[in-house]
């Protein structure tokens, strides 16, 4: 028995890791079957193909260098050739024949190297890819269809470093291409206009590049590096719909790789930008109630996350099923992390109140549940209520996490006669 004590979970936790804000609170990557459908769609084209369509399309369309094919001509005739034959080793020949002659002259290189990229990169030799990748990026640093090219080689090599590297290369074109003045000759308003349509072209090739590399970043093992490529993500893509998104799932990660310091700059820098965030309220709620600090800022900001909820709309592409789970789960954990934040303030019967209605809540993430159990038999501990307390631990116990091998430590001494008082 327990007797003249309250039992604090930052004591009894001391040693243990923090409690990762369960995966539901983020929305889930792009799916890869809809990357998959939008690659289909994006024709990956050698640079002579786009040359070849037609003078004003291909300059309304394209971004990076522009390098005309006059009809007719020998390069012509060799493009046609390339293009026209679908057995592999005689492309190649053919490719290295153009190389070798008419594409050593003028931009010709450019092509040349291009056609080299888009032919390794259809036969997934994938380091011959980059190497050409390279040179193409050495004649023409702004070819965002290069950088196209490198990000998708980086993600079918599951090369995540190339991986961020490249989009990092393909964001900073567009925002070059964004900012970059008229040319000489060409007025301001033909030039945005031509600017307009050019971004616009290439809308889903920029949509499927952020794809690909997030979800890349995303599926980094370890945690802290996860955080660190989700970060220059969301810098590399700072317009990005997946930009806030890759910050949420970063903190996270920061928070598993035990770095609390880059954790709280993350998500305090998301709040700042969007108070709202629900997983970030969360996030911060539960760490200073973990941590017994800034009480009343984390009894706000899980007020905040539930007044917030309950005036969300149903994100695009979520069904109202996944919806209402999602819902009930963060309303689940906000209830939870107030029932800390009272546990600490040593209202105990008003924790007992919230834990117990965020239990059937949180039951489905069995780590969310296991800790608000835990949670709850402190709290009924503190209340001198142990047989209730010795359920709340029975429970916490019942599924695998993190607070199992704790609540069996508690179902212990729950059992331990009592100590009799010295007479």
């Amino acid at each position: 028995m327990f007797v003249g004590e309250e039992f604090c979970l930052r004591n009894a936790g001391h040693g243990t890791k923090m409690q990762a804000i369960p995966s539901l609170l983020k929305r889930t990557p792009a799916s890869r079957g809809r990357g998959r459908r939008l690659m289909r769609k994006i024709k990956w084209l050698a640079g002579a193909a786009i040359l070849l369509v037609g003078w004003n399309i291909a300059v309304a369309q394209q971004i990076g260098k522009y390098v005309p094919i006059q009809a007719g001509s020998d390069a012509d005739h060799a493009l046609n050739e390339i293009n026209s034959t679908t057995d592999p080793a005689q492309k190649l020949q053919l490719i290295q024949k153009f190389a070798d002659g008419p594409g050593k002259e003028g931009d010709y290189p450019l092509v040349a190297d291009g056609l080299f990229v888009d032919y390794y990169l259809s036969q997934k030799n994938y380091d011959k890819a980059f190497e050409y990748g390279e040179r193409v990026f050495a004649l023409d640093r702004d070819s965002f269809q290069n950088a196209i090219n490198m990000v998708r080689a980086s993600a079918e090599k599951g090369d995540v470093d190339r991986l961020i590297s490249y989009g990092e290369k393909a964001g900073a074109i567009v925002q070059r291409y964004k900012a970059a003045a008229a040319p000489e000759g060409t007025s301001a308003a033909a030039w945005d206009e031509q600017k307009t349509r050019a971004l616009e072209a290439n809308k889903d090739s920029y949509t499927y590049v952020q794809q690909l590399v997030f979800s890349g970043v995303y599926q980094a093992k370890d945690p802290a590096k996860r955080a660190a490529l989700l970060v220059r993500f969301a810098q590399a893509f700072p317009d990005s719909a997946f930009a806030n998104q890759a910050l949420g799932v970063a903190a996270t990660a920061y928070q598993q790789a035990q770095n609390t310091t880059k954790m709280l700059e993350v998500a305090n820098g998301l709040l700042a930008k969007d108070p709202n965030d629900v997983g970030m309220l969360l996030l911060l709620s539960d760490y200073y109630g973990e941590k017994g600090e800034q009480l009343d800022k984390a009894e706000t900001y899980a007020k905040k996350a539930i007044s917030t909820l309950e005036r969300a709309a149903k994100p695009e592409g979520v069904s109202n099923e996944q919806w209402t789970q999602q819902k009930a789960l963060q309303k689940g954990l906000a209830l939870s992390s107030l029932g800390q934040i009272d546990i600490e303030k040593k209202e105990n019967a008003q924790a007992v109140e919230n834990l117990k209605a965020a239990a059937p809540l949180v039951k489905a993430d069995d780590g969310s549940y296991a800790r608000n159990q835990y949670r709850l038999g402190f709290a009924l501990l503190n209340l001198k209520k142990n047989a209730e307390a010795k359920e709340a631990f029975t429970q916490a116990a019942s599924v695998n996490s993190p607070y199992k091998a704790l609540a069996q430590e508690k179902l212990k001494g729950l059992a331990a006669p009592a100590r009799r008082k010295a007479s």
